[in-house]
């Protein structure tokens, strides 16, 4: 895909965020590099994750392959970073990511650790035109990159199959979040390259809920993710969506 592919009516590529994210694509499996912020984030939302969909799915979390068969979708995979764990867990991975670049290194990490992914270049919209579905659609830390987020949603909504589920997580629009996440995160503690978010496009949770359903979504729960700069960790804070915060939705069997 050329980044500088015009942006049409509901097409989800911003070609400013992939410009971005192409310059950063070498660094995505360098746990200390440039997406250091998303490997630190990963156990928290991988567990989320696992329990979420072992709780809907009737399944034991405590198997070595819980997911095992159910279909997974990554929308806006990047270099694989939920699609590898997700195989590992057993799911039938698909992971899509608009920028060829990210795809290719996503493709390569997974063939040297022997794991079985399809990844595409592609993007939700041309899935969906495509009429394919999976069991659990993953949104995560992509829709304040899009140039449509109410249509991207809509798009990952109807990707999911009956009875299946949806993830998102995201940034919220708050004075909180652009002190902490931009200001802290890209000018002073520089976890970040400046310029990687723009706080106005941060989702509120009304919007993400509303996006959702548009796709024949119902919002189960929000949680808050919040960091402890104590001990370096992320951890579920239902009561704090002010910064960072994800969910789960179902579409109806």
């Amino acid at each position: 895909m050329n980044t500088s592919d015009e942006i049409r009516p509901g097409n989800s590529r911003d070609s400013a965020e992939l410009e971005k994210f192409q310059r950063m694509a070498t660094e995505w499996w360098d746990p200390h590099g440039k997406f250091k912020p998303l490997h630190n984030f990963n156990p928290v939302r991988l567990a989320y994750i696992r329990d979420q969909a072992c709780a809907h799915f009737g399944r034991d979390t405590a198997s070595i392959r819980p997911l095992d068969g159910l279909r997974l979708l990554d929308v806006g995979c990047g270099g694989g970073l939920l699609c590898e764990p997700m195989a590992r867990l057993g799911a039938i991975v698909t992971g899509i990511d608009a920028l060829d670049q990210n795809i290719e290194i996503a493709r390569l990490h997974a063939e040297e650790v022997g794991l079985d992914i399809d990844y595409r270049a592609t993007t939700a919209e041309d899935l969906r035109a495509g009429g394919e579905s999976f069991d659990i659609v993953l949104n995560m830390e992509v829709v304040e990159h899009v140039a449509n987020p109410a249509a991207f949603l809509g798009d990952c909504g109807r990707l999911v199959a009956p009875g299946g589920l949806v993830f998102a997580a995201t940034l919220n629009r708050t004075a909180k979040a652009f002190a902490l996440a931009i200001v802290g995160g890209e000018y002073v503690m520089r976890w970040l390259p400046r310029g990687t978010h723009n706080w106005r496009k941060f989702v509120k949770p009304s919007e993400l809920v509303d996006g959702l359903a548009g796709g024949d979504i119902e919002m189960l729960e929000l949680t808050g993710v919040v960091f402890n700069p104590l001990t370096g960790k992320w951890s579920q804070n239902p009561r704090d969506l002010n910064v960072n915060y994800m969910g789960v939705g179902r579409k109806a069997a």
